[in-house]
């Protein structure tokens, strides 16, 4: 049995690809490594251990992956390299393979990869543990402060949808969640931290409480109880489950912000329908309107994916021209990547990958346009800001409570987690994702 004191000034590297989901668990990782002595490498330190939390959304991400993995064993050889995600869940065997990897821990195991080592080091042999698909039942808690302020707070895990463009209910199972007591404890762990700042996270969160007679308005509403937290954010929610009373909530919360992020992925119906989605455009332009009624300032980030299959030229066109008519804040554009197993390879229209990224260019650009209008809106107001501590040399920043990142040139260090009323200057170049501000009052 390994005792914690062989960790003794025992050092690793924690690297997160994806999603917020999966940035959380690292924080939980780091934790829980922390607490057997295991402590993050210092600038200019070698690492005894890496752990890279992987991502599998697309095939790049996977190709991310492996070159991460490849650097860091050719940087630091002598490391041993623990490979956990939905990369490793979905293909254990290539991990397994590249150089340096001596744990694939699956998805549902991220939390027992300290156990793992202790295995690893008693017999330095290589291990592979994976749950199979069938056996993903696993909620694994995560609740850690990120790099920033804010908290992740993930309350769900696994998806039910089966979108046929989509591999994540094969790495990450079926839905499952915490109970709204579990989470609202956890939410008043981070108020006696100090936390401010909590981002609701899971792969699909409006399916909380799915099996259950609790849902995901419950959580909503025990978690605006919760003293000590002061702000709340809804990372992502499927535009089919974010229910008009939600909304309203929002609109008259004490601690949820005016900020949503909607999955749209096309603005073609037919598109949707192949990718098997849970709502048509006019649904989704309702709840933006819906949004827009409620909490006019609201950011509102959608998801899309160009390039699909079946997407023709004429729907490409058809999802330009309602997106462009959505009154949103921004896209968050992904070019279409197939995935082994999916259920899109067997859609006949594939579109040429030179065409992918032509009208990936045309999306992105629709966004920044959209981005440079909603934060336009919001020079020389004022808004709530929550401070961040800030790299050496740089400004603080922070967000607004509507999600407009702003720089403070001449804040107090000491103001690190701290609301305050700031006046919001003009971009200083027309694609700015950040407008330098002014502090107003504490």
């Amino acid at each position: 049995m390994i005792d914690n004191s062989t960790f003794n000034n025992f050092t690793a590297l924690y690297h997160t690809f994806g999603c917020k989901l999966n940035f959380a668990e690292t924080s939980t990782i780091a934790r829980l490594l922390g607490e057997k002595g295991i402590r993050r490498v210092s600038r200019g330190e070698t690492p005894d251990l890496i752990v890279v939390n992987t991502c599998s959304v697309t095939e790049v991400a996977d190709q991310k992956c492996r070159r991460a993995i490849r650097s860091f064993h050719k940087r630091y050889p002598d490391a041993a390299i623990v490979v956990t995600g939905c990369y490793a869940q979905l293909k254990a065997d290539e991990v397994a393979a590249l150089p340096g990897v001596v744990i694939v821990a699956g998805s549902d195991r991220k939390n027992d990869l300290g156990e793992f080592i202790d295995q690893w080091l008693e017999t330095r042999q290589p291990m592979s543990l994976i749950t199979p698909l069938q056996e993903l039942k696993r909620f694994v808690p995560s609740c850690s402060r990120g790099d920033r302020t804010r908290y992740f707070l993930k309350v769900q895990d696994g998806c039910d949808y089966w979108c046929t463009y989509c591999t994540i209910p094969r790495a990450r199972g079926r839905s499952r969640s915490a109970t709204v007591a579990e989470i609202v404890e956890q939410a008043r762990q981070v108020a006696a931290e100090g936390g401010k700042e909590i981002v609701i996270t899971g792969v699909n969160i409006g399916d909380f409480g799915k099996g259950s007679d609790e849902t995901f308005f419950d959580l909503v509403k025990a978690l605006d109880e919760v003293e000590g937290i002061h702000r709340y954010r809804i990372s992502s929610i499927e535009p089919n489950l974010l229910t008009d009373e939600i909304i309203k909530f929002v609109a008259e919360s004490k601690r949820f912000m005016p900020h949503f992020h909607i999955p749209l992925q096309s603005g073609s119906d037919k598109v949707l329908s192949l990718m098997r989605r849970h709502y048509d455009t006019a649904l989704f332009a309702e709840k933006i309107a819906t949004i827009r009624h409620f909490l006019p300032d609201a950011f509102i980030g959608v998801d899309l994916i160009v390039g699909a299959r079946g997407e023709t030229p004429e729907e490409f066109e058809k999802s330009e021209k309602f997106i462009e008519g959505l009154d949103i804040s921004r896209l968050h554009v992904f070019t279409y990547s197939e995935r082994p197993g999916t259920k899109a390879l067997e859609i006949d229209y594939v579109v040429d990958p030179e065409e992918k990224h032509r009208r990936t260019r045309r999306m992105l650009a629709l966004s920044e346009r959209k981005l440079a209008d909603f934060i336009g809106r919001f020079a020389g107001s004022r808004r709530p800001v929550l401070l961040e501590h800030s790299k050496p040399g740089q400004p603080m920043s922070g967000f607004t409570d509507n999600y407009i990142r702003v720089d403070i040139a001449d804040a107090d260090p000491a103001l690190d987690n701290h609301i305050v009323e700031a006046e919001l200057g003009q971009a200083t170049e027309p694609d700015s994702e950040t407008i330098p501000a002014t502090i107003i009052k504490q």
